[in-house]
């Protein structure tokens, strides 16, 4: 699943804000219109209430991409 089909659905099932690396807290909705092309085509991961975290290339959980607030 890709970065964009994960806050797809957050933003549409209206889910908490997400706190990414500049620590402001923000709804994945923004996330969708800010991010890059290339950032939201990244393979990703979502632990529900937790994380969003990048696939990388064997398969494994890699940097935690966004916390949830």
């Amino acid at each position: 699943m890709s970065l964009k089909e994960i806050l797809q659905k957050l933003a549409q099932d209206g889910n908490p804000k997400l706190l990414g690396s500049d620590k402001t807290p923000t709804e994945a909705g923004v996330q969708l219109v800010t991010l890059s092309e290339g950032m939201l085509k990244v393979k990703a991961h979502l632990q529900p209430g937790m994380y969003i975290a990048e696939i990388n290339d064997s398969g494994y959980l890699g940097t935690v991409l966004f916390r949830f607030k």
